[in-house]
């Protein structure tokens, strides 16, 4: 185990609380913790055991792993082809963006794991940015693919959520001037 930095913990919980925009209270709250209590950690007074971790982690809405490996409880794993630190320093992703990405990266490793009788393919690193077939790169693309469809679909079903409100405010107002139109005749 590393050495630990009691200080680093808990700047870490802050940055992501703060991220999260989730206040100190909410995630005291959250945790099942006290607010004093979650304030020493924060300030590095404390050092939560794993047990706080993993709450605080799922107040958090990222991993208790990653949790875990800040404060030196946990090893970081072994570079995996730089995938997964790759996701881990954009920091243009969130937190919980990236343990999505990473959760979708792992599952697909799962699926092509090889079998007892397949020997493990080696790939190299090169494969990731040439998009070789089955290449970590490749993954990452077809999740990055998927989220794009995702949000294709999604802005579609706005587009026409648009449309049928326009369309609603359109027969509105027609019955609107239909019915101050026999009024008028009237006159």
């Amino acid at each position: 185990m590393r050495n630990v930095n009691v200080n680093s913990i808990g700047e870490y919980i802050r940055e992501q609380r703060e991220q999260a925009k989730i206040s100190m209270r909410q995630l005291a709250q959250t945790a099942g913790v006290s607010n004093p209590y979650l304030s020493q950690i924060e300030r590095g007074l404390r050092k939560p055991s794993a047990d706080i971790l993993q709450q605080l982690a799922k107040g958090l809405r990222i991993s208790a792993e990653a949790l875990y490996v800040q404060a030196g409880i946990l090893e970081d794993r072994p570079a995996d082809s730089g995938v997964r630190s790759a996701l881990l320093a954009d920091p243009e992703l969130s937190e919980r963006q990236k343990q999505v990405l990473i959760e979708i990266y792992e599952s697909f490793r799962r699926e092509n794991a090889p079998t007892a009788e397949e020997p493990a393919a080696q790939e190299p690193v090169a494969e990731l940015t040439t998009g070789a077939p089955g290449s970590e790169g490749e993954v990452l693309e077809a999740a990055m693919e998927a989220g794009a469809a995702a949000e294709a679909e999604a802005e579609a079903i706005a587009r026409e959520a648009e449309a049928r409100e326009a369309e609603a405010e359109t027969r509105a107002e027609a019955q609107t001037v239909t019915q101050i139109r026999p009024d008028s005749a009237s006159d």
